[in-house]
This record gives structure tokens, C-alpha cells and sequence, in this order.
């Protein structure tokens, strides 16, 4: 059964959460934030931060107010398109050899094809979104100061629970503020010590923000509540110490300096925090994966459900545009499929057998479907990735009736990760763990998606070229290859299918390893400098 903090953080229609204060600092970016009530109003009694707090975690999951469509948060975009998690997800995978999108909207090619300028509109969609969820977070933070809470006379329980949301509102912000330095390099900064008001956020160096970045989670980690304690789609402790394990890992390319030996110091504390992998690879990926047993290997949800996130974007998108051709949507626990995305042969020949039979990951559809792209934009080519499902563990379709949208939720952090992040680490160098601790979490994982020791690797097969192809057998359609094949020093240089704008592919520049700041937002602040090579 879901729990009741994630039927409230995903009822749209408790939106009227958005105070007047939103349009501040983000107001050059031509973001328009619904305006339902004025701060002073809002925060009257102490409801109204859970309700706050909730729509700070729905940042990432809707679009606006409303559902499916008719009062989206932003504007410049269809509003399913501009969902966070959808956006998100493309800036991810379709810049990389894991997916490539059959649609021809608007300049949705340029990121599979490397071609992408400052005027792309989904880069720009992504942008706004990120400093939409910003504003959003240090709103909340500002209302929940020690002072305001003084001003209001909140204490005891309430003011504890508060102090709680408060914790968890800086670890969302900091969550958007790495996606900002990941994808953008040096962006605006803007914190919640600075009052709403119409004025231009100044640039900071990816350094500086992701100084700030290590210095919040290790202050805020200790605040929130203990990993695997709190409500099921609110972040925890554990999610905390592997947003700072991330940071670490990716520490030489966002700061030229290596941090390894954090990332293991801090993997160590996720990896001991009761999470335990789940049996079944599939079941992580059902309609009831916050029920199933997947709940305990998911480190931190984006949480979705049927009937109260009717939108166009996250899961519904993902469910829904992967299925086509011969398959039959029913399978998948949906009313139709939307033809839209299927991966390419450089994914598909990491796995020695794509029948699924031996590695479970394998888990393509091919009939009807070739193998070789020749045609970006015809769907039958390609093989299809079956991997998310509106199905429960138990074969029944989920809550929306109709189904149109769906109720699996989507891991943006869980175990499997921290054990191949850890091995990676260690192979990198790092202090703290070991080789046989490492090999030992690698065929864990292993051995789930053989469903016995067949699959096993030996300590000498264990080098970070088998990491990095292994991170994408696990993790495929997760949101993880971009920044990986960035940090692996290949995003540029490996070659698959119309990278580059071509059908065999070719190495596309090494400054696309950063987005573009978007034009928009450069004509309108002229504090802000575009990254080199746009």
C-alpha cells in the first residue's frame, strides 16, 4: 500500500503551495512559478510545511499544479515535455550509446546526434527545471528558520518534524545543485540567505559550488532522519551520504582533484545501512516496487503513482515510450505504447546472450525489430528495452484504471549503485576498502542477474573497463551513463549510431562533456559567461 506521505507529496491538487517569494532570483530566467499564495499566508499553521515540503519532492515528478496538463510551472515548453524527471532522463541517456528517440520534436536529435547548441530548448527545458526545484527548496528553507519559527510560536513535535523537512529541503537543493554542476559547469548560485527580490544571481565556479555541495551534505547528513527510518519517498540519512559519495567519485572531473578515498569512507556508511539488495532484478521496476521488497535496495524514490501524478513526463514517459511495434501494451500494464525509445547495438553487445536466459538484464525485445540504425527516426530499428512495467510483482496492472499512467517509482539512488561505485573507487585508488570486498559486491550483483554463480568474475577480470560496462548493464535507463562515460573519459570519444550527426557515428568535441548555458538565460543576465565551445 503506498504510504500516506507519498499520496500527499503526489496529489497535484495540494499545490497551492507556491509562494509569492519563488520569482526572486530566478525571475531573469523567464521561469513562471504558479502563484497560489503569499508566503506570510502560507505558513500560518504547521500543516502547511508538510504540504510545502511535499510539493518540494513533487518538484521532480509533475509538471504543475494541475495534471496531466493545463497549469505547468514553467513556460516556454509543452508542459509533459518539461517535466524535471523526463528531462533529466534525456539529458542522461540520449546523449549516450543507451538510447535513441524515434520522435522529431522540435531539436530532441541534437542530443542523440552531439550537435546541440545554446538555443535547444529541451537543454533550456532542463536548465529552468533544475532552478525552478532551486527556488522551490530555498523557499522552504528561508519559512523554516529558527527565527520564523520563533516568529510563529511553533515548538515541540512541530518544531522537530519542521527541523526535519528543513534538512530534507537542503538535501533536494543540494540533489539540484549537482545536477546543475554536472550538466552546466559554472551556474548561478543563489542560497536562501538572500531575500526575494528582483535581482541578477551571479556565477560561481563549479569549485565553489561544489564546495558547497560537500560542506551542506556533511552538515545536513547528521539532521535527518537515520537511513531506512523514514517515510517511504522522503529522503534519509542514506541518501544524503550517497548524493556526497557521488560528488566524490566525480570529484576529479568536476575539481581536477581525485577524492576516492571519500567516496569509500562514505560508500562504507551506505553500504552498512540495512539496505540489502532485492532478489528479483525485475521487480525493481513494477508497479509496486515500493512494496515488493525493491523498497529495501532504493536509497531515495522519485515516487509516482496512477491517480495523483497524471502527468506526461517521468514514469508515465517511461512506460509508455519504449512500447511499440509487436509488443503488446497490456504486457506492460498500459493502454498503448508511444513508439518512441530503443536502444542501440553498442548497448546490446555488452550482453554475451540477449535473450534474457543467462543475464536477466538482457531484457530486449527484438521482434520485428533489426539490430542496426539506419534511420534515426524508424521505430522498428533497434532493439526495444523492456525494463519498466505498470505491472505488479503479482501480474496485476496498477491503480489508474485507464491506464495512462502508472505507478512505479523510480530509483534515483539504490544499492547496486553504491556497490559498483565502491569497486570502482577502489580499482581508482582510493584508501579504505579492499579488492576482495569489492569483488565480493560486484557478484552479488552478479549473481541476482545470473540467478546463480555462472556469472561470477575472478579477482584479475575486475578492471574498470568491466565497471564501466557492467554499470551499464545494471544501471541502463537509470539516468546514470552521461556522467559515467564523462568520468570515464569516453562520452566524447566512444562511438555509436548518428553521434555526431552521422549513421555509423563519430567522436563528437570535448566540450560537450558541459551543456551550453542556454541563451535565453545569457541575454537575460549579463553576470553569466557561456561555457567554452558555445
Amino acid at each position: 500500500m503506498k504510504s500516506r506521505f507519498k499520496k500527499l507529496a503526489l496529489v497535484l491538487m495540494t499545490g497551492a503551495v507556491t509562494s509569492a517569494g519563488l520569482v526572486s532570483c530566478e525571475g531573469e530566467l523567464d521561469l513562471e512559478p504558479i502563484v497560489e499564495q503569499t508566503s506570510a499566508s502560507l505558513f500560518e499553521d504547521t500543516d502547511s510545511y508538510r504540504q510545502f515540503i511535499a510539493r518540494v519532492y513533487a518538484g521532480i515528478s509533475v509538471s504543475g499544479q494541475q495534471g496531466p496538463a493545463g497549469n505547468p510551472d514553467i513556460s516556454g515548453i509543452d508542459e509533459g515535455f518539461s517535466n524535471y524527471l523526463r528531462q533529466f532522463w534525456k539529458h542522461q541517456e540520449l546523449t549516450t550509446d543507451e538510447a535513441i528517440i524515434a520522435w522529431n520534436d522540435g531539436t530532441i536529435h541534437d542530443l542523440n546526434n552531439h550537435v546541440w547548441t545554446a538555443s535547444n530548448e529541451f537543454i533550456r527545458a532542463m536548465y529552468d527545471r533544475i532552478y525552478f526545484q532551486i527556488a522551490l527548496t530555498n523557499e522552504f528553507i528561508r519559512q523554516s528558520s529558527e527565527s520564523q519559527l520563533d516568529a510563529r510560536n511553533i515548538n515541540g513535535a512541530d518544531r522537530d518534524e519542521i527541523r526535519a523537512y528543513r534538512a530534507e529541503a537542503r538535501f533536494m537543493r543540494a540533489l539540484s545543485y549537482w545536477h546543475a554542476i554536472d550538466m552546466y559547469a559554472n551556474v548561478p548560485f543563489v542560497l536562501d540567505d538572500q531575500d526575494p527580490g528582483a535581482f541578477l544571481p551571479r556565477q560561481a565556479s563549479r569549485q565553489e559550488v561544489f564546495d558547497f555541495l560537500v560542506a551542506e551534505l556533511q552538515e545536513v547528513a547528521p539532521l535527518m532522519v537515520e537511513a531506512r527510518l523514514n517515510e517511504y519517498g522522503r529522503a534519509d540519512r542514506g541518501a544524503a551520504w550517497m548524493l556526497l559519495a557521488k560528488l566524490y567519485l566525480n570529484a576529479e572531473v568536476y575539481t581536477g582533484e581525485a577524492m576516492y578515498t571519500e567516496a569509500i569512507g562514505t560508500l562504507n556508511n551506505v553500504i552498512n545501512a540495512g539496505y540489502s539488495l532485492h532478489d528479483s532484478y525485475d521487480e525493481l521496476f513494477l508497479a509496486d516496487n515500493d512494496s515488493n521488497g525493491a523498497q529495501n535496495e532504493t536509497i531515495f524514490p522519485i515516487t509516482f503513482d496512477g491517480l495523483n501524478t497524471q502527468g506526461f513526463g517521468g514514469m508515465t514517459f517511461l512506460l509508455h515510450a519504449p512500447v511499440g511495434g509487436n509488443q503488446n501494451p497490456a504486457d506492460f500494464g498500459i493502454n498503448g505504447g508511444w513508439f518512441g525509445i530503443r536502444t542501440t547495438n553498442v548497448f546490446v553487445s555488452r550482453f554475451a546472450d540477449i535473450t534474457g536466459n543467462t543475464d536477466d538484464r538482457a531484457n530486449f525485445f527484438t521482434d520485428g525489430q533489426t539490430l542496426e540504425i539506419t534511420d534515426a527516426f524508424n521505430f522498428s530499428e533497434g532493439y526495444l528495452v523492456e525494463k519498466f512495467s505498470n505491472l505488479t510483482s503479482a501480474g496485476e496492472p496498477g491503480s489508474d484504471p485507464s491506464g495512462n499512467f502508472g505507478d512505479a517509482d523510480f530509483a534515483m539512488f539504490r544499492l547496486a549503485d553504491a556497490y559498483l561505485m565502491y569497486a570502482e573507487a577502489v580499482l581508482r585508488g582510493g584508501n579504505g576498502g579492499d579488492t576482495g570486498t569489492a569483488l565480493n559486491l560486484v557478484n552479488q550483483i552478479r549473481e541476482r542477474a545470473y540467478g546463480d554463480t555462472s556469472g561470477n568474475i575472478s579477482a584479475g577480470e575486475l578492471t574498470l573497463d568491466f565497471i564501466l560496462d557492467e554499470r551499464s548493464r545494471e544501471l541502463h535507463w537509470e539516468g546514470h551513463r552521461r556522467t559515467d562515460l564523462i568520468r570515464f573519459g569516453q562520452f566524447t570519444d566512444l562511438v555509436w549510431p548518428f553521434k555526431g550527426g552521422v549513421q555509423t557515428g563519430s567522436p563528437s568535441e570535448a566540450f560537450r562533456n558541459i551543456y551550453p548555458i542556454p541563451s535565453t538565460d545569457l541575454i537575460a543576465n549579463p553576470n553569466l559567461n557561456q561555457n567554452t565551445g558555445y
